[in-house]
């Protein structure tokens, strides 16, 4: 069977329906899950990223978990190498794949192969600084004027890509919009790619309530571990940590940090059902009231991804 990419906001399900699938279809083929998610790289970062379980990596085996500490840098191209790597292990053994991932970037990356521009920390500390100073009207404007046709994928005040368009015109000599046919083209791709859709108020409710089951499961301990060891930029970006670092500094109350983590998960979320709604190729499941089994498992959507996945391509 062709690879099948399962995708979705946080909190929408797509791992859970990712075991399910897995799990029916391995009694006929063995299948892997290959993580997609720029978080769960991190090791000693597992509740908050909501990794999979010990038990569910015992029964399915997942790739792309643990692979660097949270003080490591970690970049889209690395992402791509590393998927390279488990994506030829895979087919030598004459394994199905499921990608399973909310990560935008990461999800197009490894499905379209995208030309990933490298890095230049100090170009990239001098710029940041500046915004950090100044706001990012000038540099915004240096966008437009180096590269009009990258500023207007851009928003204005969009500092973090304002940033690195700038990094990679003035580290490379390139434009920043020169590098592959860019995110906004969606070619024809041998992977099958579907994400799961809720009503907008009942996702929220549902984020509500795992970031306070994440809190249960010891989530303050965790980030507590983390607490001596410095972070890189791009672990320090998962969400709900640095607030809960804030409540560990005596900055802002436990109450205050969940209520601003449920805030910003929501908001993210929504970026990113807007990010996938974007690619053309990607088949929809909605998810409707009836669709729980006992177990909390979205039944019905697992049995329509399983049916979709099994036509012929």
């Amino acid at each position: 069977m062709r690879t099948l990419a399962i995708l979705g906001p946080t909190a929408s399900g797509k791992s859970s329906v990712a075991m399910a699938v897995a799990t029916v279809s391995s009694s006929n083929t063995p299948v892997e899950i290959v993580a997609v998610d720029a978080m769960q790289i991190y090791r000693g970062m597992d509740i908050g990223t909501a990794k999979p379980t010990p038990d569910e990596r015992d029964r399915i085996r997942h790739h792309l978990i643990d692979l660097v500490e949270p003080s490591e840098e970690f970049t889209v191209a690395r992402f791509q190498r590393e998927f390279s790597t488990v994506r030829s292990d895979v087919e030598a053994r004459g394994v199905s794949a499921i990608l399973v991932g909310g990560t935008g970037l990461y999800v197009r990356a490894v499905v379209d192969g995208l030309d990933i521009p490298g890095h230049w920390p100090d170009i990239r500390a001098r710029l940041e600084a500046e915004v950090e100073r100044d706001g990012t009207t000038d540099t915004y404007e240096r966008v437009r004027r180096l590269d009009p046709v990258a500023a207007s994928r851009i928003e204005p005040n969009n500092a973090r890509r304002i940033v690195r368009a700038l990094e990679v015109i003035e580290g490379s000599g390139r434009p920043f919009s020169s590098f592959g046919p860019g995110v906004d083209t969606y070619p024809e791709s041998e992977v099958l790619q579907v994400a799961i859709r809720w009503d907008r108020e009942r996702l929220s409710r549902r984020i509500t309530e795992r970031v306070h089951s994440m809190m249960a499961a010891g989530w303050l301990d965790e980030v507590s571990r983390l607490a001596d060891q410095p972070l890189s930029r791009t672990a320090s970006r998962a969400l709900g940590y640095h607030e809960l670092f804030e409540h560990l500094a005596g900055r802002t109350s436990l109450d205050d940090a969940i209520e601003t983590i449920v805030l910003r998960t929501r908001q993210y979320a929504v970026r990113q059902e807007r990010w996938f709604r974007r690619d053309p190729r990607i088949e929809w499941f909605d998810v409707g009231p009836g669709d729980f089994d006992d177990e909390g498992l979205m039944s019905d959507v697992t049995a329509r991804i399983l049916a979709r996945w099994r036509q012929p391509a």
